[in-house]
């Protein structure tokens, strides 16, 4: 059937496979397959233990001691035991190993951009990315805190901003609304939590400390891409974990009922509607919860 779900993903994967080169025995012309390359780009600058190696890649210990050989015997590694336990090893970057991972960084952008060059809607076709992106690694998104003036907190934040100027029939102004201090959301009054998938951000919260006797929670976001798929609440469940860890025994929060989503995520977790408790222009809906 031409419209079969199951088709259709068929079709993509290899659409996938012959565009990424997965199946060349020399990707990107460099004269190795995809695995060991991928190994290669898995060590940090500062090296890398086998065992992070091998579940950042998802593969098996017998395949990976394959392709570290090959690095090895190419002279683009060094494996060392791990000064703090013998029992580990750690892959390091030679320099001629540095030199070939940034051989194939720009190789990899030339083709990325190539790709976005001779696509008719560039946008559509990066949102599409991101969201299959999204859905295949539900299960690698890491939660860290932050700063709240960094650069991927910045762009979350301006992500959410321009949404709420979208959804508001007054459009946003965040000079109108309760904007909280930087300092307000980093330890030890409270936290900026952002979500990440391989590296770049998906969402972010913030836990706001007051000296009202309660935390606040703002700024919760998780881009378009990723909705659906419970990072909301999981970044909920992580500043209220903040929360507690820093001695805070009641939230409060308020979000407005263009965000319907919002509403019911916050009605179904535990938190219970209270009157306004600020003179925020914004919001119509308040919340708050005690914590155990």
């Amino acid at each position: 059937m031409p419209h079969d779900p199951v088709a259709r993903i068929r079709r993509f994967n290899r659409a996938v496979t012959r565009e990424t080169g997965a199946l060349d025995q020399s990707f990107l012309g460099r004269g190795r397959p995809l695995g060991p390359a991928r190994v290669l780009h898995a060590i940090g600058p500062d090296g890398t233990d086998l065992e992070t190696i091998r579940a950042y890649l998802d593969l098996e210990k017998a395949l990976l001691s394959r392709f570290l050989k090959t690095l090895q015997d190419d002279g683009l590694i060094t494996l060392d035991k791990d000064p703090e336990d013998g029992r580990r090893r750690v892959a390091r970057l030679s320099q001629q190993g540095r030199a070939e991972r940034d051989a194939y960084n720009e190789l990899s952008n030339s083709r990325a951009r190539a790709l976005l060059d001779r696509h008719p809607k560039p946008e559509a076709l990066l949102a599409a990315m991101d969201l299959v992106a999204s859905a295949l690694g539900r299960d690698r998104v890491d939660l860290t805190e932050a700063d709240p003036r960094s650069t991927d907190a910045v762009y979350c934040l301006s992500e959410y901003y321009a949404e709420l100027g979208r959804r508001f029939d007054t459009g946003f102004d965040v000079n109108l609304s309760r904007d909280p201090e930087a300092t307000d959301m980093m330890p030890p009054r409270g936290s900026f939590l952002i979500a990440r998938s391989d590296g770049l951000p998906l969402g972010c919260v913030g836990l706001k400390g007051t000296d009202k006797g309660y935390g606040e929670i703002k700024r919760l976001w998780v881009s378009p891409a990723a909705r659906g798929l419970g990072l909301a609440r999981r970044l909920m469940d992580a500043a209220e974990d903040a929360a507690r860890a820093l001695g805070i025994p009641l939230l409060r929060l308020d979000t407005n009922s263009a965000l319907p989503e919002a509403v019911a995520l916050y009605r179904n977790s535990g938190w219970t509607e209270i009157d306004r408790f600020n003179d925020d222009p914004y919001p119509d809906h308040f919340f708050e919860k005690v914590l155990g």
